[in-house]
């Protein structure tokens, strides 16, 4: 149990991980590519890890120097793997695509969490190109068998860079042309990636077309994750000053700074740039004064995983607060729907559980209180950003699954873990 006294006042400049998604997708598409690469700035988060342990046991040969990777792809993967994807919903789901269209027949599995999640949302598009995937009632273990593709117009209910990107991955090894559209654009690492490396690849608004593709091998330097980046921006908003040093702002990722924006939360993007075709800045956050804000379904594609931690900056706002449209909460590591209106009320706040989001009183200021991270780093990592903007503080049970996704942010933000 970790103990988390709240603070005055927060400030600082961070240097944080590399980009979960990027690295996820610079390792597995370069271990699937012709000739070699070198992946810098990468995340040696649980997740990522899983992913390069799946792609060495397909024929890939990864040498690892702190975050610095050096990959030598194998597009012929070899068969019959059993492949741990650990806690991952990107390997497992990526990766699921990726097995069908090079006609690999392999074995998926993971942790208890990941098992709980659903894998029909991935089997049925990649059904539709002719791939045939068995799942276990609906979820891991999921089993790949080796069938020619063809492509196919796939449209899909829920927008998902999950589910998108395993039915390109597939695509571009079918013959013919695969469309999948979605309501909303999600995030578009794996396009972007996959152009970089020679894919015959058009976006098209909510519709992306792929054809069969050669990829080659191509060096990628990772920018900092926004999505751990959010927790420090948070602390700068709610008690302080906060600098976090070239972070991804992918237009696709940006959601947390639509929410700033209505939130009247003050930040500035500095140093701006592009690297390996994503955009990348320093956020500067200073303390603001927030107020209550409306999210629907259009804004939660660019901002799912720091939907949590929005919910609790609300709780500190003035007014009332209503964010609705993220019932793929429901399906995380935990229910983070329910797991974050418990966490917000433990802190003394006011939420109300929605089917799919909260309704949240604003308070301006939250006592503080103990919580269990239900083994979800998001969680975890919102958690202590609550307690620490709280009056008292509070306790925090099992934190040490922040390691799936930031292996040090307890030290990063001035706590020991233990």
């Amino acid at each position: 149990m970790q103990r988390i006294d709240g603070r005055g006042y927060f400030e600082g400049e961070f240097t944080l991980p590399g980009d979960k998604s990027i690295t996820h997708r610079a390792i597995m598409f370069n271990a699937g590519a012709e000739g070699e690469a070198f992946v810098t700035g990468a995340l040696m988060g649980e997740d990522c890890l899983s992913t390069m342990d799946c792609m060495r046991a397909l024929g890939a040969e990864i040498e690892a120097d702190g975050q610095s990777l050096h990959i030598k792809g194998t597009p012929n993967f070899r068969q019959g793997q059993r492949l741990n994807c650990g806690n991952s919903g990107t390997t497992i789901r990526l990766l699921t695509g990726f097995l069908a269209g090079k006609q690999v027949q392999a074995t998926l599995v993971g942790d208890a969490s990941l098992s709980s999640r659903p894998m029909k949302r991935v089997a049925e598009p990649l059904s539709l190109l002719g791939a045939e995937i068995q799942t276990t009632d609906g979820h891991a273990p999921v089993c790949v068998l080796p069938k020619p593709l063809r492509g196919a117009k796939v449209d899909i209910s829920v927008s998902s860079a999950q589910v998108k990107s395993a039915v390109l991955l597939a695509g571009i090894s079918a013959d013919g042309e695969t469309i999948l559209t979605e309501p909303i654009p999600s995030r578009d690492h794996t396009e972007r990636m996959l152009a970089a490396m020679g894919a015959d690849i058009r976006v098209d608004g909510n519709s992306v077309a792929v054809k069969k593709s050669n990829l080659q091998a191509v060096d990628v330097c990772v920018p900092a994750d926004i999505s751990s980046a959010a927790y420090f921006m948070a602390l700068g908003a709610l008690k302080g000053k906060t600098l976090c040093k070239n972070v991804g702002v992918n237009p696709t990722r940006t959601g947390i700074l639509t929410a700033f924006e209505r939130l009247g939360v003050r930040y500035s993007l500095l140093h701006r740039g592009v690297s390996g075709g994503e955009e990348k800045a320093d956020i500067l956050v200073e303390k603001s004064d927030m107020r209550g804000i409306s999210l629907t379904a259009q804004d939660v594609p660019a901002m799912i995983d720091e939907l949590p931690l929005i919910a609790l900056l609300c709780a500190f706002a003035d007014g009332e607060s209503r964010i609705t449209g993220a019932k793929e909460l429901r399906v995380k590591e935990s229910d983070r729907i329910r797991t974050t209106a418990e966490l917000i009320n433990r802190l003394g706040g006011d939420c109300t559980e929605l089917p799919d989001g909260w309704s949240i009183r604003g308070k301006r200021k939250l006592r503080g209180g103990d919580m269990d991270s239900y083994l979800d780093h998001r969680i975890a990592m919102t958690a202590a950003v609550g307690m620490i903007a709280s009056e008292n503080g509070g306790n925090l049970s099992r934190g040490e699954c922040c390691a799936i996704s930031f292996p040090d942010f307890f030290e990063k933000i001035g706590l020991k873990l233990g």
